[in-house]
């Protein structure tokens, strides 16, 4: 049974214009095969051969122009650039942290605004936080992203489409096989992943392909907040890793913090987690808990989530909260997270202290949304500097 959301025409803006030219890079190797067929840019029996071709121009070279595809017929290239795009969405506006983190605002569409998020030195070398809905149903109490409505769910190519801004940013192009700025992809921008599965599998299908971007699925983390019957699904389709939501070691409390544990309570997200395809001790789930002061930052918390994670091979990230305009939370004394942290430690778990990363861009886990319901980020700072 899928879970997928049907959100495609939540709105008018979000509707598909049937005029408009499919764009490439959204399509899997399979999909972009047909589209070429349908398109009569080529016949049957070339399709996977040319499918083949454009494919490592689109992802391993990066191009945006049908015409730079050298090794293509120019009958071709016209045919192509008559039916199809490879244009990126426009980038309303980029920010730069004071620790290098960069975050980009992308408008995909009218009134589809996303952010996107790099962080230097995360991962092997540098980690691209990903969107996978534009908005979020989840509510997640502390959590900014989860103040903005819901309002579809992202294409395939709008999830690539956030990889392909970074690296031309980053000048990555063609695909780097060493040396690599942005070495890994963790879905944890906007958006619950597991209510749009069908898209977030093919950009990772995308993503994780040889000849194009290639990076391994090892380096590719989905982060849900505990869609249960999704589980399995997402191990055999993406072979990404795993990252939970947690937050909380009892229901009573995760209740409040994550609202979908009122359908997915505790008991069966673990019994989820410890079914999840592939979990080894090569492949770990990590498991995200944002210290909240006074809320679940106290050593029998840190002692109930040994116990509520026993067994299962995994790691513990201590998110030290991050503030946003008006949240009630606060972030949980240092002192107190080491404490926490420390009894992890003595249980076993690995349980890295995050640091806290473009805070002062709202880049910072828990801190990304649209400015499609809010006034523009740079005109809020503008305010509050005349006002200081």
């Amino acid at each position: 049974m899928s879970l997928t959301l049907d959100l495609t025409r939540a709105t008018p803006a979000a509707a598909k214009d049937l005029g408009a030219p499919v764009n490439l890079t959204g399509l899997t190797r399979e999909g972009l095969r047909q589209a070429l067929i349908d398109a009569d840019v080529c016949p049957p029996e070339k399709a996977k051969m040319r499918a083949s071709q454009v494919w490592r121009w689109i992802h391993h070279y990066g191009v945006t122009d049908f015409a730079m595809m050298s090794d293509v017929a120019k009958e071709t290239r016209a045919k192509l650039a008559g039916a199809f795009t490879l244009a990126r969405p426009e980038i309303v506006e980029r920010q730069v942290s004071k620790d290098g983190t960069r975050k980009w605002l992308i408008r995909t569409a009218p009134g589809i605004e996303i952010e996107t998020v790099y962080i230097p030195d995360v991962g092997r070398a540098g980690a691209l936080c990903v969107s996978s809905q534009v908005g979020c149903t989840l509510n997640c109490t502390f959590c900014h992203t989860g103040t903005q409505k819901l309002v579809r769910n992202l294409t395939a190519a709008e999830i690539v489409a956030q990889v392909q801004v970074a690296r031309d940013d980053l000048e990555e192009w063609p695909s780097p096989k060493e040396d690599r700025r942005l070495s890994n992809i963790v879905f944890m921008g906007m958006g619950e992943p597991l209510y749009n599965l069908d898209h977030v599998a093919d950009a990772i299908d995308i993503i994780s392909d040889n000849e194009g971007i290639a990076l391994s699925r090892r380096r590719i983390t989905v982060s849900t907040s505990g869609v249960v019957p999704q589980l399995p699904a997402l191990g055999d389709r993406t072979a990404a890793m795993l990252a939970i939501s947690l937050h909380a070691t009892n229901d009573a409390l995760r209740d409040v913090l994550v609202p979908l544990n009122k359908k997915y309570p505790l008991d069966q997200l673990m019994a989820g987690i410890r079914a999840y395809p592939g979990l080894s001790n090569a492949r770990r789930v990590t498991f995200e808990y944002v210290m909240l002061k006074g809320v679940n930052d106290s050593p029998e918390e840190a002692r109930a989530l040994v116990r509520l994670i026993q067994g299962i091979p995994a790691k513990v990230n201590l998110i030290p909260f991050n503030p946003w305009p008006g949240t009630d939370y606060q972030c949980s004394d240092w002192a107190t997270i080491e404490r926490f942290a420390a009894i992890l430690n003595k249980a076993g778990y690995a349980s890295p202290i995050r640091t806290p990363r473009g805070r002062d861009i709202l880049a910072a886990c828990g801190q990304l949304k649209s400015e499609s319901e809010k006034v523009r980020a740079s005109a809020l700072r503008t305010a509050e500097q005349d006002t200081a």
